[in-house]
């Protein structure tokens, strides 16, 4: 059997949590359309007929501003360490960023294979994605070029089959019925996460986190606590809504998708807090998975 890593890097929002739902067809990484969603490096297993490539999720490349940004950049490049290809991830549609450019000079210094995948090509007419390969392709040295479009499986079983011919071990790491390495209890304050980045408005999703609290599964029902973590009153305001309608909201819509991913009845409570600049405190980074000092 042929297996190996593979990492996703690019910008945030670019759409790499969906590609990475998309290749193992089930939802593994929290979608929104505000950059900067994915927090947490997360593995999605593909398993092949003959190979098994591990996918590596990696939170959105940008310049940071606090603690957190400093933390989730590293996340990114530790990823890039002893990995069999790098496929790097960019919104064909909007063109070349400053942001693409930096991230293209630190992959010079990276030994392992670049792969282009130039992802949202269904909003692209076939002229525009031929524009998009060639304003690309001369910035780097590209092992190979794919457009795919990553919402609609457009051409993600190509880039499966291109990304199997960089695989170089030849052990299974994981067995048939695991799709991700990912706790069922980083998930469900991940799911919270996604149905308030959803449901509010702009102003919300970068002030806050979700961090479960409490987990008692009876057997026939899980119980849930989950602290939504917000830097300021207003945002606990928001979040709350009126009467209490948009907590309401965001708690009956995630815990339709925990009850799924837990294949049980879910019942969960959810508790809004104020903790002013918690993007620069170790005690939620440290919550949130990173330990490493930066």
């Amino acid at each position: 059997m042929k297996s190996g890593f593979v990492s996703i890097v690019g910008r945030p929002n670019t759409g790499k949590s969906t590609l990475i739902n998309t290749i193992v067809n089930d939802k593994i990484a929290i979608v929104s359309d505000v950059a900067g969603t994915t927090r947490n490096t997360i593995q999605g297993v593909y398993h092949g007929d003959g190979f098994q490539i591990v996918f590596v999720d990696t939170p959105g490349i940008a310049k940071p501003v606090d603690k957190l940004g400093k933390r989730l950049n590293k996340e990114s490049y530790d990823s890039l360490e002893d990995i069999d290809a790098i496929l790097f991830v960019v919104d064909a549609s909007a063109g070349i960023g400053k942001g693409d450019k930096a991230i293209l000079e630190s992959l010079k210094k990276v030994n392992s294979p670049v792969i282009l995948v130039l992802n949202k090509i269904d909003k692209l007419t076939k002229e525009g994605i031929v524009k998009a390969i060639n304003n690309y392709k001369d910035l780097f040295e590209f092992a190979d070029i794919i457009p795919v479009s990553a919402l609609k499986n457009d051409n993600v079983d190509r880039l499966i089959n291109l990304t199997k011919s960089y695989l170089r071990d030849d052990i299974k790491y994981y067995e048939d019925d695991v799709i991700t390495n990912s706790d069922p209890r980083f998930m469900i304050q991940e799911l919270v996460r996604e149905k308030i980045l959803n449901y509010t408005t702009d102003e919300v999703p970068h002030n806050i986190t979700c961090v479960l609290t409490s987990f008692h599964d009876k057997g026939n029902v899980a119980e849930i606590n989950v602290d939504i973590i917000v830097s300021r009153d207003s945002l606990k305001k928001i979040i709350i809504g009126k009467q209490g309608a948009m907590i309401k909201k965001i708690g009956t819509a995630a815990r339709y998708d925990i009850e799924h991913l837990l294949h049980e009845p879910v019942y969960l409570e959810l508790y809004v807090k104020t903790v002013k600049n918690w993007r620069n405190k170790d005690k939620y980074l440290e919550e949130l998975g990173f330990d490493d000092e930066i």
